[in-house]
């Protein structure tokens, strides 16, 4: 197994990066990002992870240890090779995919060329509880909290406030969240209804939509 490879960068274009080891040239896939940070005629060094098949020897290069972990991860789900898995990184980041396991958001994944929807969802379910050294490697997960905003904004107003009334109680409830403190839909649901409260209820009443539970009235029956 080749776990990394140091040299002078004789190329770096698309996802293709030459290294020169040893007087010998290596062809390493790496994602977009990568080939740009890499310099022509300077020293690099690559983690790999080497794919070995019947007629083939492919090395796939990280510049982050944690890049390397989910790319084994992903490679582990049904459906996911080498190539896909690579594509997953080449548009999100290690901690973009942690923070959409977590919020079980598999559209970010359906957005990856060659990913469709029954294997995003595979890899949603398959790498759930395997993310935390990911999701805690020194980087903050924010898609994580814009996804459960945003769900919990589709909540409320599933349950009859404005999009505007939602938005601020949304809002207001991510205010009150500690940073860095990990949150759930649920909990922030919570949060925004207790902003809400009696009051905005009785906004919402007001702007002619009718509470959820609460009979009509005589003359609105009518």
């Amino acid at each position: 197994m080749i776990s990394s490879v140091r040299g002078t960068v004789l190329s770096a274009v698309g996802t293709s990066a030459v290294i020169e080891v040893g007087g010998v040239g290596l062809a390493i896939t790496v994602t977009p990002r990568h080939a740009l940070a890499l310099r022509v005629g300077s020293e690099a060094t690559v983690r790999t992870a080497l794919i070995v098949r019947d007629d083939d020897l492919s090395l796939f290069g990280f510049s982050e240890p944690e890049e390397l972990t989910v790319f084994d991860l992903l490679r582990g789900v049904g459906g996911v090779g080498p190539k896909s898995a690579m594509g997953v990184l080449a548009v999100m980041s290690p901690s973009d995919v942690a923070a959409a396991v977590a919020a079980e958001d598999d559209s970010a994944f359906r957005k990856v060329s060659g990913i469709g929807p029954k294997t995003a969802k595979l890899i949603v379910v398959s790498l759930a509880g395997k993310m935390q050294a990911v999701s805690h490697a020194g980087r903050p997960a924010p898609a994580a909290s814009n996804s459960v905003s945003e769900n919990v904004l589709v909540a409320l107003v599933g349950l009859g406030w404005s999009e505007r009334v939602a938005a601020q109680a949304v809002e207001g409830a991510m205010a009150t969240v500690v940073e860095g403190e990990p949150m759930t839909v649920p909990a922030l649901l919570r949060l925004a209804l207790t902003g809400l409260g009696p009051q905005q209820f009785g906004d919402r009443h007001s702007a002619g939509q009718q509470p959820a539970g609460q009979p009509l009235s005589g003359s609105e029956a009518r």
